[in-house]
């Protein structure tokens, strides 16, 4: 295969890293700066064992950072409404896994990497305004 195939791989295997940690950490900022660590090393190794160049390292960073801050509105959301952090962690960490996989077909790793941040802005356009519902007849 080409080295553009190992690179989209490095994208995805890093936001699968940025996916992990976002479930692990519970916040997006530190999940990111981890998961551009990871995906990093995660290039630096593929970049060392097959053809792609320093943008398998770039790309792989690129993916940690997307990954990480793609999934911290997810998790955010769960959290906020009852979920446990353990069963929590346990749902992204699986869904993790998924994308790793995913990371090996061609190209997807690419879209990937570009579609978590995507659903992130989604997810954000779509939050309920906050509701003081019955605290305002508290007041008297």
């Amino acid at each position: 295969m080409g080295g553009w195939y190992w690179i989209g791989v490095c994208a995805g295997l890093g936001a699968a890293a940025g996916v992990l940690l976002a479930g692990l950490a519970g916040r997006a900022l530190a999940a990111a700066v981890v998961g551009a660590v990871v995906g990093a090393a995660i290039g630096f190794g593929v970049h060392s064992w097959q053809s792609g160049g320093w943008a398998d390292v770039a790309l792989g960073a690129v993916g940690g950072v997307l990954g990480g801050f793609g999934t911290g509105p997810v998790v955010r959301g769960a959290l906020g409404r009852g979920g446990t952090r353990g069963g929590t962690s346990v749902l992204v960490a699986s869904a993790s896994l998924v994308v790793a996989g995913f990371a090996f077909v061609p190209v997807l790793g690419y879209v990937e990497a570009l579609a978590l941040p995507a659903l992130a802005t989604r997810l954000r356009k779509r939050a309920p305004e906050r509701y003081a519902g019955l605290r305002t007849l508290a007041r008297d």
